[in-house]
C-alpha cells in the first residue's frame, strides 16, 4: 500500500511538471501571475469595511455595530449610552418630547426601570397601548429599552408600534445597551409604577454586552 501511494504521489508530481511545461510553450497558455479578475482583490481576508457576514461594516464586527447594523435593516436607529444620558437630562423630556418606553414585563418594571418611562410590554400591548400612543403621537423623540444584551423586545416593540401608528422613523430609537447598562452606569432607577417618586440604588454585577447576554 506504501508503495502504490508513493507511485501515485510521484505520478501527480510529473503530471503537474508536464501540465506547466506545455501551458508556458503554448502560445494560447494562461499567464499565471495574471489577476483574470481586475479590480479584485485575491485575498482570504475580508475586504476592508466589511464584516465576516459580508455586509458593509467598520471591519471589527463588535456586537454593537451588529446591533446596528440589524436596526438599520428594520429602519431604527441605535442609541448608545451617551446619547440615551443626554436624552435623559433632556429638558424636553418633562414636557413628554423625549419619551423612555420600557419594553419588559410588568414584574421587571415595577422591580426597577428609568425613571419617568412608560411601560409597553409587546406580549400584552392592550394593557399599554391606550396609554403610550397619545404620547408617541406627540413626542419628538422615543427611545425604547429592555435589558439589553441579546434582549430583543425593544425593537420589537418598537417595531410594533411605529407601524401601528405610523411613526416617523427619525424618531424612533432602541437603547442597545438597556437597563443593564443603565444600572451599571450608576444612573438613578424609579420602581413601583411610573412617576411613584421612590428610588433605589441598583447594581448588577454581570452586564452582558450588547449581542450577549439574557432576554427580559
Amino acid at each position: 500500500m506504501k508503495s502504490v501511494l508513493q507511485e501515485g504521489a510521484l505520478v501527480a508530481v510529473i503530471g503537474a511538471a508536464l501540465a506547466f511545461a506545455a501551458n508556458g510553450l503554448s502560445p494560447r497558455g494562461l499567464e499565471l501571475a495574471r489577476n483574470y479578475f481586475p479590480g479584485t482583490k485575491l485575498s482570504l481576508q475580508p475586504a476592508a469595511g466589511t464584516n465576516v457576514a459580508g455586509t458593509a461594516g467598520t471591519g471589527t464586527n463588535s456586537p454593537l455595530e451588529i446591533l446596528a447594523a440589524r436596526l438599520r435593516e428594520h429602519g431604527l436607529q441605535l442609541a448608545n449610552s451617551n446619547q440615551v444620558t443626554q436624552l435623559f437630562h433632556d429638558p424636553r423630556r418633562e414636557r413628554d418630547e423625549v419619551i423612555f418606553i420600557d419594553a419588559r414585563d410588568e414584574a421587571n418594571y415595577r422591580a426597577g426601570h428609568i425613571p419617568g418611562a412608560y411601560l409597553f410590554d409587546r406580549f400584552h400591548p392592550e394593557n399599554h397601548l391606550a396609554g403610550v400612543i397619545a404620547v408617541c403621537l406627540t413626542a419628538q423623540q422615543i427611545i425604547f429599552y429592555c435589558n439589553g444584551g441579546d434582549c430583543d423586545d425593544s425593537e420589537h416593540a418598537a417595531i410594533m408600534l411605529r407601524d401601528s401608528i405610523d411613526l416617523p422613523q427619525e424618531k424612533v430609537f432602541v437603547y442597545g445597551g438597556g437597563f443593564f447598562e443603565w444600572i451599571t452606569n450608576g444612573l438613578p432607577v424609579e420602581i413601583g409604577p411610573r412617576n411613584s417618586g421612590q428610588f433605589t440604588n441598583v447594581t448588577h454585577t454581570a452586564v452582558p454586552a450588547a449581542g450577549e447576554g439574557s432576554k427580559r
